[in-house]
């Protein structure tokens, strides 16, 4: 089993920075890939960032270029969020597998999933 923890959300103007963080804990040595995803209210839920071990990445087309996933070796992995917009905002989930990462972003592929934080960009 692996335990996600998520944290660093909150609420920002378009434009600023966010920077959230999911702690890994349990059976993580052989978890492989993870990601980010959120979801608003009313809409379904969509795979923002994602990274394996290698540290290869992959973003939803309407992060790119704004945030950056990255991770670290005690098992904790980041979502700067840069250039905050207000259709940014939404539940953001940490997810994690132990198998491969897969493109596109898909959240059936992850089996362990964090509570989920809140992030709010206001206009």
């Amino acid at each position: 089993q692996v335990q996600l923890v998520e944290s660093g959300g909150g609420s920002v103007q378009a434009g600023g920075s966010l920077r959230l963080s999911c702690q890994a804990s349990g059976y993580t040595y052989s978890t492989n890939c993870m990601g980010w995803f959120r979801q608003a209210p009313g809409k379904e839920r969509e795979g923002v960032a994602q990274i394996d071990r290698l540290g290869v990445t992959r973003y939803a087309d309407s992060v790119e270029g704004r945030f950056t996933i990255s991770r670290d070796n005690a098992n904790t992995v980041y979502l700067q969020m840069n250039s905050a917009k207000p259709e940014d905002t939404g539940m953001y989930y940490c997810a994690a597998t132990l198998g491969f990462c897969y493109s596109p972003i898909r959240s059936g592929k992850f089996a362990y999933w964090g509570q989920g934080t809140q992030v709010t960009v206001s206009s």
